[in-house]
């Protein structure tokens, strides 16, 4: 088995990945708090440095550079300053943007952190919700029409910013079939019946029980979940359980428990986006979906025990294959 994990990850390089989605810029403001400010009880925080990053499905695109795969990304971002941040980081990570279409009634989302002394104040969001005209609709799927052939898989990385409707994602799933190329779905519950028959789906624990209407509480709970969104949806299925790893439920009825590896957990952000990363890595190198949830899982467990959204390397997952 690590043999295999191992030649799987050195067919990690080059592979094409699309990721269709909402993107984000992520923009962190780091300054010292030292006084609480004479205008009101709120602490006052003097700046000391602003970094960037891309953040959403764009975060999803960046653990698949960072894995050595090329990444396709497209999204909507609006005419503004922080349309060519986002497109200057994206690009500073070998990512292509050609895909990436600008709608003049939107801006581009972003989320703004404040952090001092190493801990967060605050965050500010902008963005609008709304979905996306039905011209942007026609590009994105005349985007993906385009490249579907030169790609080995796509991502539908789904955080319900407006970027994801039921024409997309139907559309998607049906060009994605007649090209014989797997679709993975990191899903928003709320759009849950978008996401019949795609190829695999891989919602929380939380998520899980929210798409099922099952309350979400122990391990019998999980199985219940598995076995109902499989049949609902006509799709293989992988909840993401946290420190008790993952659980595979596949359309031929196997069921499979990948155990997480005991870490100190420093931040969860992002652990999502690096699992949809590796996997869709995985099944392009010819992995099964149990050899992708094994490398995903162990892919995740290094993500959490890193600060904020950093990324995860190849290197890191062979070290940890190795020493299995």
């Amino acid at each position: 088995m690590k043999q295999r994990l191992l030649k799987i990850l050195e067919q990690f390089r080059n592979k094409k990945i699309l990721v269709v989605g909402d993107i984000m810029l992520d923009k962190y403001i780091w300054g010292e708090v030292s006084r609480i400010s004479p205008e009101a009880p709120v602490q006052v925080v003097h700046v000391q440095r602003e970094t960037y990053a891309p953040g959403g499905a764009s975060n999803v695109a960046s653990n698949i550079s960072a894995l050595s795969g090329k990444a396709h990304m497209v999204g909507i971002v609006g005419n503004d300053e922080a349309k060519k941040v986002l497109i200057e980081e994206l690009k500073n990570r070998g990512i292509d943007t050609n895909g990436i279409l600008i709608d003049n009634d939107k801006p581009t989302t972003q989320k703004v952190r404040i952090v001092g002394r190493s801990q967060q104040l605050l965050r500010v969001d902008y963005e609008k919700k709304e979905h996306v005209h039905q011209n942007i609709e026609r590009s994105v799927i005349a985007f993906f029409e385009k490249i579907i052939r030169e790609i080995d898989v796509a991502v539908i990385s789904d955080y319900a910013k407006g970027v994801i409707t039921q024409e997309i994602c139907g559309k998607l799933v049906q060009i994605a079939r007649e090209h014989k190329k797997a679709i993975i779905v990191d899903p928003k519950p709320k759009h849950r019946d978008f996401y019949s028959n795609v190829t695999l789906i891989t919602p929380n624990n939380a998520e899980a029980s929210e798409m099922t209407g099952i309350e979400d509480g122990n391990d019998d709970a999980v199985l219940e979940m598995g076995p109902k969104l499989v049949k609902y949806l006509n799709t293989n299925v992988l909840i993401t359980r946290g420190e008790k790893g993952m659980s595979l439920f596949e359309k031929d009825g196997n069921v499979t428990h990948v155990p997480a590896k005991a870490k100190e957990v420093y931040s969860l952000i992002g652990a999502g986006d690096t699992v949809v990363a590796t996997i869709a890595l995985a099944l392009a190198s010819g992995a099964s979906l149990e050899e992708a949830a094994t490398i995903a899982n162990i892919a995740a467990g290094i993500k959490v025990g890193k600060i904020g959204t950093a990324s995860v390397s190849i290197d890191e997952i062979k070290r940890e294959i190795e020493s299995l």
